[in-house]
């Protein structure tokens, strides 16, 4: 059986056609990986953002000082998450709109800024309705509840006042970062030249006041004969200690009876060094 020689131009210009059919789809493709890849980078540094807000509030609440402001905590995030990877940790230290403080790799094709302006494209705000204020965007949470259930309301108050703790309720951390559309004139970046992007994420942690600012401050709020009923035998501690050194001719330290400070987490000077 002989193959009719009309079919050859036939069988070579039905791979062109395919040839071409992929290349209209895998071209776009591999121009805009690099793109895709900076969206990626973008919304992994703006998690990482959300959750510097969110756990910030740790240390600075209205129980153990006072929350910080919200442009200075707004600035770090934009100098310390959104400028150069580099950039230095210092006090009042914010992003300004010139090379020197920008990513070079997040650019597009052009090499123009995808965060055009740090301050108007980078937003810091908090809690469900991104209020601008972090008191007044706090969750309500059952924080007292371990306390509640111990049925007697006077010592279930008693401990967490204690214990210093708060119903503060859940805070939330929210970063929002605008990024520029791409240019328009490049028809394989189309639709990404009209979409206006924008990446958010949020970061819930619960609030209390129980984050003790040293060792100190937890000896204090544990000091109590209803947390730690050793206490009570702080009176005969003396009288402990005299017996111990007249029976063991000083050989054995006293006891610590009700004494709390021995139970701190003390580093060796040497590890100070």
């Amino acid at each position: 059986m002989t193959k009719h020689p009309a079919c050859r131009p036939y069988i070579h210009g039905q791979a062109l056609t395919e040839f071409l059919v992929v290349a209209l789809v895998l071209v776009p493709l591999y121009l805009l990986m690099p793109m895709i890849a900076k969206y990626q980078d973008f919304a992994y540094q703006t998690l990482m953002a959300s959750r510097y807000v969110a756990f910030d509030a740790a240390v600075n609440n209205e129980w153990q000082n006072t929350w910080k402001s919200p442009a200075q905590l707004a600035g770090e995030v934009r100098r310390r998450f959104f400028s150069t990877p580099d950039a230095p940790i210092k006090t009042n230290d914010t992003a300004g709109n010139f090379s020197a403080h920008r990513n070079p790799y997040w650019s597009d094709p052009k090499n123009e800024p995808l965060i055009a302006d740090f301050d108007a494209d980078v937003a810091v705000s908090f809690g469900q309705n991104r209020s601008q204020a972090q008191a007044g965007s706090l969750a309500a949470a059952s924080d007292g509840d371990p306390f509640n259930r111990l049925g007697n309301t006077e010592v279930a108050t008693h401990i967490a006042d204690q214990l210093g703790l708060k119903p503060a309720g859940v805070y939330t951390g929210d970063v929002t970062v605008r990024l520029a559309n791409l240019p328009a004139d490049v028809a394989a970046y189309q639709p990404f030249d009209k979409i206006n992007l924008s990446v958010t994420r949020r970061t819930s942690v619960i609030v209390d006041g129980w984050a003790a600012a040293d060792p100190e401050q937890v000896v204090k709020r544990i000091d109590s004969k209803l947390l730690v009923p050793g206490t009570l035998l702080r009176p005969v501690q003396p009288l402990a200690a005299a017996l111990v050194g007249i029976a063991e001719a000083g050989q054995v330290p006293a006891p610590r009876l009700g004494e709390l400070e021995f139970w701190s987490d003390v580093v060796p000077p040497d590890r100070l060094k």
